[in-house]
């Protein structure tokens, strides 16, 4: 038998039709523990009970319409369990909580079934393109599997809307465009005329459901891809994993990787190990020009604001120089700017201000000896595709990546 550890069990004893910001309750407080890559979490729906109002509830037949008790249980070490109610404590208007140590075990074979986001979002091979960005938009998808009767022909990614349409601007920075522009650059995808089947990547790579985490992560590493499609024995599609899946997965197994021998050998690395040390920076008095010139020619699409000591001090995005660009009356070329053939456009753009005007001063950094464990908890956290990493005295040292992650965590003998 596997060694047991301390671990805390948390009890949430609510009503089934209390709220929280419109939702019900209990989805919402095990969303959270989902976000915070708690160890797990249960709810129970009980059939009688009555709490210290004394008023008795109950699932027969004539009260169904009553408030019938619920149980939220979540399980994790006693500091992750503290930090959790504290998050939701201000959720709890009526009800119990009860904290109580238990010895606990884990077994969980890390399956591709377990990690995977069912049911994703599809487009058919003739559908209009201008229709496809829509959807992409809307929902929030970083690519879109083309479907064919149950079988995936093609995958869309914003990748394949810059190299074959003639949109210029990357998905990611779409948001940051004004609605107006967003509405034009689907009008000029719809007078194209193109359809999914003329821009989608194929053949696509997919991974059987039956299979292992870490087969995943080898065929992600091994083709360069943030995600993969899952299909069953019969090839029809039933779900997507993307990196951020697999890296919320290994957050949580991480805390118990002594017992789970099947976690990859990177597990046990550390941010020092794995950080990009060459990272573009600029000073708060440094002109928006030079910024812009730092954030276009950079693969990570942003600048580390630091003081005279190398600390700290804020960062720069992609993004917030694209608002800017937009609010100077400069949007089109922008667009220019922040998709294919950057270079080419950065003298048509002056832009006025300093990186003071522009920086975001909550900057997510890790130290150089995090562990990966909190590593991977601190992007899950924040959903970060970058955190920054820092010395002991707060000094710039380098930054981490999800490509990063995942390839150290497949490399063999990490």
């Amino acid at each position: 038998m596997r060694p047991l550890q301390h671990m805390q069990r948390l009890r949430m004893y609510i009503g089934e039709n209390a709220k929280h910001d419109g939702r019900p309750l209990f989805e919402a407080l095990v969303e959270e523990a989902r976000k915070r890559g708690m160890a797990g979490a249960t709810v129970f729906r009980g059939s009688m009970g009555f709490g210290a109002s004394s008023l008795v509830h109950t699932t027969r037949i004539l009260r169904l319409s009553e408030d019938l008790p619920v149980i939220i249980e979540v399980l994790d070490r006693p500091a992750r369990i503290s930090e959790y109610l504290e998050a939701i404590e201000s959720w709890l208007v009526k009800g119990a909580i009860t904290v109580e140590d238990v010895r606990a075990a884990f077994y969980c074979p890390l399956r591709i079934l377990d990690v995977m986001r069912l049911n994703p979002d599809t487009v058919a091979p003739d559908t209009p393109l201008a229709q496809v960005l829509e959807t992409l938009i809307s929902k929030g998808c970083k690519a879109l599997p083309v479907v064919d009767n149950k079988k995936i022909v093609g995958l869309i990614t914003g990748g394949n809307l810059l190299l074959r349409t003639g949109m210029s601007l990357r998905l990611s920075l779409q948001k940051a465009l004004p609605a107006s522009e967003q509405a034009e650059l689907i009008r000029e995808l719809a007078r194209e005329g193109k359809t999914a089947r003329e821009i989608m990547s194929t053949p696509v790579i997919t991974i059987n459901v039956k299979a292992k985490l870490a087969d995943a992560i080898q065929i992600m590493t091994e083709n360069n891809l943030k995600r993969l499609p899952v299909v069953d024995d019969l090839g029809d599609l039933i779900g997507i994993v993307s990196r951020l899946d697999i890296l919320r997965t290994l957050a949580t197994a991480s805390d118990f990787s002594e017992n789970l021998p099947d976690l990859p050998a990177g597990i046990h690395l550390k941010a020092k190990d794995i950080m990009f040390k060459d990272v573009p920076t600029v000073a708060q008095d440094t002109p928006m020009s030079e910024v812009l010139a730092r954030v276009v020619s950079s693969p990570f699409r942003r600048a580390v604001v630091v003081d005279v000591e190398n600390k700290v001090e804020g960062i720069v995005l992609d993004r917030d120089l694209l608002r800017r660009c937009v609010q100077q009356q400069k949007g089109g070329l922008a667009r220019k700017l922040f998709g294919v053939g950057a270079a080419d456009c950065l003298e048509n753009i002056q832009l006025t201000g300093t990186a003071l005007d522009v920086m975001q001063n909550e900057v997510f950094v890790v130290g150089k000896e995090t562990p990966m464990g909190e590593i991977l908890r601190e992007m899950v956290r924040t959903k970060a595709k970058r955190l920054v990493v820092v010395d002991a005295e707060g000094r710039l040292a380098g930054m981490v990546d999800r490509d990063r992650l995942i390839k150290a965590l497949g490399a063999e003998g990490a």
